[in-house]
């Protein structure tokens, strides 16, 4: 029988103890994978019912006149920092003045 070629790597034996440890942790492993992937899969779920949510708070606002487009820049601006914000506009005012108002 010719040598087999390990790739320089020392053969290992695989005992029934050795498998019994190896089958126990890609058990482990494969619980703990599955647990990742439900809590994310919730989480998507709990997302597209927000979003569901979000848009019939929009539709309602709508509804009774809002414009909903100016909502929706009124909330983007009120999550950007108010330092930021107030340079922003004022560099927008002077590129506004420049350009001969508004």
């Amino acid at each position: 029988m010719p040598p087999v070629d390990t790739g320089g790597r020392i053969p290992v034996k695989n005992t029934p103890a050795d498998v019994a440890v190896g089958d126990h942790l890609y058990n482990v492993t494969a619980e703990e994978l599955r647990q990742f992937i439900e809590q994310f899969e919730h989480l998507e779920a709990e997302k597209k019912d927000i979003a569901e949510q979000q848009k019939d708070v929009m539709a309602e606002a709508k509804a009774r006149g809002y414009n909903t487009k100016v909502m929706k820049k009124i909330i983007v601006m009120r999550k950007r920092d108010h330092d930021d914000l107030a340079a922003e506009e004022a560099i927008l005012e002077i590129y506004m003045q420049a350009l001969g108002g508004r």
